[in-house]
């Protein structure tokens, strides 16, 4: 085995020892010895308890997923022509209002059909009447832009007037997902054993050495 270096279970410097030597050092504390920087020379080891940093690990990867899902884009499109009926655009603006409140950006997008394009100031209109329908849990972060038949505005959460939207709406704010308490810390690894000659086998014993019985002496007649 060779040498690490290894760190303490409160972060100090051990300096490089000998593996079985830091194996005895994390038994006596009754922890684990965890490499964690295998690649480096010597590989660097710390003395931890392997199941509960397991554990926690599994929690941070679980809230970074939930901030990541937090701040995804969402979509509303408003039909595929600037003739949709205004109770469809309602139902779209609610759409996009939830969203805001969730956490989300909103992306709207209005499309233009044919000849339409001839009237491009339709849909920017109904674009910037949203804006001012939004206001009052969002900002705006994309002015109207165009892309080809198309034109679309990024609305972002603000959060101090989401949270002012809810208390006068009695809303509750959305939930963090709960780790469940029935969750265990992941087992504890088996230390690994320090280098032992191999057992010697046993000498096989000489196989018996068996005689061939005599023949008897031919007889003169």
């Amino acid at each position: 085995m060779t040498p690490v270096r290894l760190i303490g279970a409160e972060g100090e410097q051990l300096g490089v020892v000998e593996t079985p030597d830091a194996i005895k050092r994390a038994e006596a504390a009754g922890l684990d010895l965890v490499e964690i920087v295998p690649d480096a020379r010597p590989p660097v080891c710390k003395i931890m308890d392997y199941g509960k940093f397991k554990y926690e690990e599994s929690k941070k990867e679980q809230k970074n997923k939930s901030a990541s899902k937090a701040s995804e884009m969402k979509e509303v499109r408003l039909g595929r022509s600037v003739k949709i009926d205004p109770h469809d655009v309602e139902i779209r603006v609610n759409q996009a209002r939830k969203f805001l409140l969730d956490g989300h950006k909103v992306l709207i997008t209005q499309r233009f059909k044919g000849r339409e394009m001839a009237h491009r100031e339709l849909g920017v209109n109904r674009l910037r009447e949203i804006m001012k329908n939004l206001s009052e849990v969002g900002k705006i972060e994309s002015e109207p832009r165009w892309m080809g038949p198309q034109a679309s505005i990024i609305i972002a959460p603000d959060k101090a007037k989401c949270d002012a939207y809810r208390k006068a709406h009695k809303i509750k704010a959305p939930q963090q997902p709960k780790v469940d308490k029935h969750d265990k810390p992941a087992p504890k690894p088996a230390l690994p054993k320090p280098d032992a000659e191999p057992p010697v086998a046993p000498a096989t014993p000489p196989a018996p050495v068996v005689e061939a019985p005599k023949s008897a002496a031919p007889q003169n007649a």
